[in-house]
C-alpha cells in the first residue's frame, strides 16, 4: 500500500542520515585523527612503493623523448647536470608516486568520515563524483602521454635539429616538462565535473553553455595556446579537439542534471508501508 509521507515526517531516507549524524564532537574529532593517521600512513607506503618503481617510470616518461631524437637521428640519451641531480629526480619522482598510489586510499578514508553524515542520495552522488573525477584525470594523462607528448617533442626536435646547435636534454628539465603537461590536462579534463558542480547548483544551464558556445571556444583557444608549448597550430589544434569535445560533454552532462532535477521537483515523497 502507498501512502503520502507528511513533509514532517523523517523517510527511511533521513533517518540513516539521522543515525550517522549522531556522533558527539569530540567523537568527530576522534574520527577525523583516525581517519588523517591511516591516509598519511597509506601515502608513506605509497612512498615506499614510489621509490621501488621510480627507476621504471623514469625509463617509462623518456621514452616519449627518446623515440623524438631517434626520429631525427640524434643521441638518444637523457643527461643530468649536476652532481645529484639524477638522484634528486628519483626521489622527487618516489614521492609524486606515493601520492598518486596512495590517493585512491585517501579518498577513501574521507568518504568513510564524510559518509555517514550524508543522505543515501548524497551518498550515491559523491561515490560517481569522485570515480568520475578520477577517471577523467587518467584519461587526460594519457592523451598527453600518448598523443600530446610525442607531438609537441617531434616538433621541438626538428625545429632545433636544422641549425648547427643540436640539444642535450636535461632529464630534470624534461621532467618538470612532462609535469607540467601531464598533470595540466588531467585538471583540464575535469571540465566535465566541474560543469556538473555549477550545473548542480544552478549557476550554468544547457542552454546557458549552448548560447555562450563562441565565447567558450576563444576562451578554449587563447588557453590552448597558452598552454601549448609549441608555436605551431597542428598541435595546438590536437590541444583544443579534446577540450572542445569535454565542453560539449559538459553540455550534456549539464541536461541531465537539469533533468533529474525537475523529475524531483515533480514527484511527489512518497512511502510504502
Amino acid at each position: 500500500m502507498t501512502e503520502i509521507i507528511p513533509p514532517d515526517q523523517p523517510t527511511r531516507d533521513d533517518a540513516e542520515q539521522e543515525s550517522g549524524a549522531r556522533m558527539s564532537f569530540f567523537d568527530h574529532l576522534v574520527e577525523l585523527r583516525t581517519r588523517l593517521i591511516r591516509s598519511l600512513l597509506g601515502i608513506g607506503l605509497g612512498m615506499v612503493v614510489g621509490m621501488f618503481i621510480s627507476q621504471h617510470v623514469i625509463n617509462l616518461i623518456s621514452e616519449p623523448m627518446q623515440r623524438a631524437l631517434r626520429a631525427n637521428h640524434l643521441d638518444e640519451h637523457l643527461y643530468y647536470t649536476s652532481p645529484a641531480g639524477y638522484i634528486g629526480l628519483y626521489i622527487t619522482l618516489g614521492l609524486y608516486l606515493g601520492i598518486a598510489l596512495a590517493m585512491p586510499y585517501v579518498l577513501y578514508q574521507i568518504w568513510l568520515f564524510v559518509a555517514p553524515g550524508l543522505y543515501k542520495h548524497e551518498r550515491r552522488a559523491a561515490s560517481g563524483f569522485i570515480v568520475s573525477s578520477m577517471v577523467l584525470f587518467v584519461c587526460g594523462v594519457a592523451f598527453g602521454y600518448f598523443v600530446l607528448l610525442p607531438q609537441v617533442l617531434t616538433f621541438l626536435v626538428a625545429f632545433a635539429n636544422e641549425g648547427p646547435i643540436k640539444p642535450l636534454i636535461s632529464i630534470n628539465e624534461y621532467f618538470e616538462l612532462i609535469l607540467v603537461v601531464l598533470v595540466g590536462l588531467g585538471v583540464i579534463f575535469e571540465l566535465p565535473v566541474l560543469i556538473f558542480i555549477l550545473s548542480l547548483f544552478g549557476i550554468v544551464t544547457p542552454k546557458f553553455l549552448l548560447r555562450n558556445f563562441r565565447y567558450a571556444m576563444l576562451i578554449i583557444t587563447i588557453v590552448a595556446a597558452i598552454v601549448t608549448p609549441t608555436p605551431d597550430a597542428t598541435t595546438m589544434l590536437i590541444f583544443m579537439a579534446p577540450m572542445i569535445a569535454l565542453y560539449l560533454v559538459g553540455i550534456v552532462v549539464s541536461w541531465s542534471v537539469l533533468r533529474r532535477k525537475r523529475r524531483a521537483e515533480a514527484k511527489p515523497r512518497v512511502g510504502v508501508s
